[in-house]
């Protein structure tokens, strides 16, 4: 059988890994997965937000425009951390709130249990957003230590600050502040996600303990104890491979930029609290190039889905917001960056996603995947890398929570309910339907849609869907009186 030039290249490259995976040390990853950042809100995207650490990092590495993610943030983390598209492996409607009953299945293998298998050192540090019982928190996901919280920032109860921003009176039971999140989309009688329960006080954690009750106050704080806890990983776990999984709950609503940051940038507090971001990436590059670990390194800034409009965000040029299927809910800013490895000042425009890391960081770490399991994702070091082969993902669903509502396949992306056809590469936009002129891209992907019938399903769980994790009794980490519940209680056992 003769080989074609492109796959000749391929084995040469997985050939040659292998062969430099047997002198070089294993690379390290950070991960910096920012919460409801827009697509146009740091420098190296345009945007006149002040984002230095952002800008070199893009100067230095490699910018992933067409880096994919979902609409929302729960779907969206269940991607990042499994390598599947987040009906696979976390089939709900929306996202998970406070007190669900279900969470991604502790039996899915994550990156963090991948990489912990093959001798890392793993952290997670900030939102985790993946069901908040503690059959479901992230030491029990392949972790060896988190701080953070076990969802948004604004789901608590609004005298404590989580429903209005910085120096807004807080929210009460009977006065709602104007700038109050979006009201919640109304739950199925039989949800299990926690939509319609009411939001106990927002909850820190350290490890598997409840260490505080999060007031407004401390909500300006987080980012810069999210930052403090991981640069004191990195120095501890310099001298073996390690993974940190960086995730602020900035820069989503409320936002609380600290007070060095409140009124620098010409956007408001969300610009402040971006430019507070790009001072917690400043302050891990520092410490990496500090301990001359710069060289071994590949560090990936995404954010997990696009920005809410509604809420000031900016996903320009991009159509859409948060929350939809249009490129401004799910196309957000990406920068791979390794020094000596990843060509510096450089751009793709090739299909990425989240779904794609975990192989990604696998592959670079010689750890093996459960071949059992499904996945997604595909290697991206070719992309990242800039090798001449063709691209390993052509192709991308676009899901609403349970229902597929578009697909692509190169540049063209078709919207189905409406069968409106866009060529992204000349209309990233989405402002031009074209479908009356290339009827033959049409069908081609409607039968990309409909071959996904038989795994992911179009609409509710398909048969290739895995089940979720789920608890009898779900409980609140902190009750309304501030007990705290004795699965994560420490020394303190309530915060009023």
């Amino acid at each position: 059988m003769k080989l074609r030039p492109t796959t000749l290249a391929l084995l040469f490259a997985f050939t040659a890994r292998l062969l430099a995976a047997a002198d070089a040390p294993r690379p390290n990853f950070v991960l910096i997965n920012i919460d409801d950042l827009g697509y146009h809100e740091i420098g190296p995207f345009g945007s006149t937000n002040r984002t230095p650490a952002l800008d070199r990092m893009a100067a230095e590495g490699r910018k992933l425009t067409s880096h994919y993610a979902a609409p929302v943030c729960s779907p969206s983390r269940a991607a990042l951390m499994t390598g599947s598209y987040p009906k696979r492996v976390l089939p709900i409607p929306h996202v998970l709130f406070p007190v669900a009953a279900v969470g991604l299945h502790p039996d899915e293998p994550t990156i963090a249990d991948v990489l912990r298998g093959a001798g890392y050192a793993t952290a997670a540090i900030g939102k985790w957003h993946l069901g908040d019982q503690p059959e479901f928190l992230p030491r029990r996901q392949g972790f060896d230590l988190y701080f953070g919280l076990p969802y948004s920032n604004d789901m608590g109860p609004g005298e404590d600050g989580t429903k209005s921003d910085f120096g807004k009176t807080p929210a009460t039971k009977n006065a709602k502040a104007k700038n109050a999140a979006p009201k919640k989309a109304a739950a199925p009688a039989n949800d299990e996600t926690g939509t319609r329960a009411p939001q106990p006080p927002l909850a820190l954690i350290e490890n598997d303990t409840v260490i505080g009750r999060v007031r407004a106050e401390d909500q300006v704080t987080l980012l810069r104890r999210y930052t403090e806890k991981a640069v004191s990983f990195i120095r501890e776990a310099k001298d073996r491979p390690f993974f940190l999984y960086l995730a602020p709950n900035a820069v989503h609503f409320p936002r609380y930029p600290d007070e060095k940051f409140r009124g620098t940038s010409p956007n408001g507090l969300l610009g402040d609290w971006v430019q507070e971001v790009d001072w917690t990436v400043g302050q891990v590059f520092a410490v990496l190039r500090e301990l001359k670990l710069d060289r071994n390194t590949l560090v990936i800034f995404v954010s997990d889905n696009g920005g809410p409009t509604q809420q000031g965000a900016n996903n320009q040029p991009l159509r859409g917001s948060k929350g939809s299927t249009l490129e401004g809910g799910v196309r957000v800013p990406g920068i791979a960056w390794w020094p000596g490895k990843i060509p510096a000042g450089t751009s793709t425009d090739a299909i990425t996603t989240m779904m794609d890391v975990l192989p990604t960081f696998a592959a670079l770490a010689a750890a093996p995947l459960d071949r059992t399991r499904k996945i997604d994702g595909v290697d991206l070091w070719p992309v990242l890398v800039g090798a001449p082969t063709t691209p390993p993902r052509d192709s991308f669903l676009y899901h609403r929570g349970l229902l597929l509502e578009a697909v692509r396949s190169g540049p063209w992306k078709l919207h189905l309910a409406k069968k409106e056809l866009y060529n992204l590469s000349a209309d990233i936009g989405e402002a031009t339907d074209v479908a009356a002129h290339h009827p033959d891209v049409v069908q081609r992907l409607l039968a990309l849609a409909e071959a996904s019938k038989g795994d992911l399903g179009l609409d509710g769980v398909g048969p290739g869907c895995r089940p979720l994790g789920r608890v009898a009794h779900p409980q609140p980490l902190i009750a309304t009186d501030g007990t705290v519940s004795p699965a994560v209680a420490g020394p303190q056992k309530r915060f009023p």
